[in-house]
């Protein structure tokens, strides 16, 4: 902890200028407040990356499909197929429950 030298008697304490404890206090509370106000927010958006990722994977998986099907007569593949043929490397979703390819 820095130590800041004031020119403070014994004589003189009560005109020597420092931080009281409610001063003290105070800058606590403010900065707790401002912690509480910030923490929400970087929670709500690292939960909206997560979900644009995932969609973004969604629409990976759509163009794949797409080049599988032109690529090998009109077949539908499944992700299996996808992965096995090296048209996808992964086929998790962080957050996903459930995935639904539409045509």
């Amino acid at each position: 902890m820095i130590k800041i030298k004031r020119n403070c008697s014994k004589a003189k304490l009560k005109s020597c200028s420092a931080f009281t404890l409610i001063e003290m206090v105070v800058v606590l509370f403010i900065i707790t407040l401002l912690i509480l106000i910030i923490l929400p927010n970087v929670g709500a958006q690292r939960q909206k990356a997560e979900e644009t990722g995932d969609e973004a994977f969604r629409s990976t998986i759509v163009t794949q499909s797409e080049l599988y099907q032109n690529e090998n007569d009109g077949k539908v593949p499944s992700l299996d197929e996808l992965q096995k043929d090296g048209y996808l490397t992964s086929r998790q979703f962080k957050h996903a429950q459930k995935l639904n390819i539409k045509p």
